[in-house]
């Protein structure tokens, strides 16, 4: 549905009020925000690597870029330095980030590659930002912090360290926020690759993006087990919400940063963005960071 392509699109959210996708480039250093009733994209440049966005209860976004956590005035493009972590590793970026069901703003971070494949290890935290703007490190020595939703019950935390190829779960304690109890979920199996950005449906169910493995897959909680794979069009899928007017549409974005020229050349759809119907199951809307 988005023909505009990604460097490396990632965290899409679906925005009720506006009626609207809104999602980031990453290497582009953009927010994005694209109408179905126009099909157009709007974009605003934030100066730096932004690995997530999420929406605000007043208006606007919270993003998380370089190793900052700011305010996006959509209206303005105004960019307003919250707080930074992090300052004594220049290697380092905030990645994916979403909302708990009480309004804070969970997002992680990662060890940039130094070349191709090559990274620092264990580098990354997994942060929340309260609405009070003060910050918890919630986990460290983490190597690409990325997707995480909660469970319907809010008494679970869905986690991805996409190095460890693998779902976790984690004891979730709404009322102070903070997460304990690590045990594996799900193991990725060896096509499905490397797990990236995920998301919940109404039923309970997570959905994890397989970054070179050019697919979604549906996993059951209760069970641990696979229940249904989405093959897409292309390989490096990053990451899927659910949205329209009823959440009953799903929208995956992809990547085209990390293809060689031979291979982006066989890949006409490397970087768009998806969407998904017919799937029989609904999503729930996103929360709000309360700030």
């Amino acid at each position: 549905v988005v023909k505009e392509k990604n460097r490396m699109g990632e965290c899409p959210v679906w925005e009720e009020r506006e009626s609207a996708l809104v999602y980031v480039d990453i290497n582009s250093q953009k927010v994005c925000r694209w109408s179905p009733l126009t099909n157009k994209v709007q974009s605003v440049s934030v100066g730096a690597r932004v690995g997530s966005v999420a929406l605000r209860q007043c208006g606007g976004y919270v993003i998380a870029l370089g190793t900052r956590f700011a305010f996006l005035d959509w209206d303005t493009q105004a960019v307003t330095t919250i707080l930074e972590v992090e300052q004594d590793k220049p290697d380092n970026r905030f990645n994916d980030g979403k909302v708990d069901p009480k309004g804070r703003f969970f997002a992680g971070t990662m060890a940039e590659e130094r070349a191709p494949g090559v990274r620092a290890r264990g580098q990354g935290a997994l942060y929340t930002l309260f609405p009070d703007h003060s910050v918890v490190r919630q986990l460290d020595q983490v190597d690409i912090s990325n997707g995480l939703d909660w469970s319907l019950d809010h008494r679970t935390f869905f986690y991805i360290d996409s190095l460890a190829y693998a779902v976790h779960a984690f004891s979730y304690d709404a009322h102070t926020g903070k997460i304990a109890c690590p045990r594996l979920l799900y193991h990725l199996e060896k096509e499905e690759q490397m797990p990236d950005g995920m998301c919940i449906d109404a039923e309970g169910k997570l959905w994890v993006a397989c970054i070179d493995g050019g697919r979604v897959i549906r996993i059951d909680p209760e069970t641990g087990k696979r229940i249904q794979t989405l093959r897409l069009p292309t390989p490096r899928i990053t990451s899927c919400c659910f949205g329209g007017k009823d959440y009953s549409e799903m929208y995956v974005t992809s990547a085209y940063d990390g293809l060689d020229e031979n291979t982006l050349a066989k890949e006409p759809h490397a970087g768009e963005i998806f969407k998904i119907t017919g799937l029989g199951v609904k999503g729930i809307p996103q929360n709000f960071y309360a700030a």
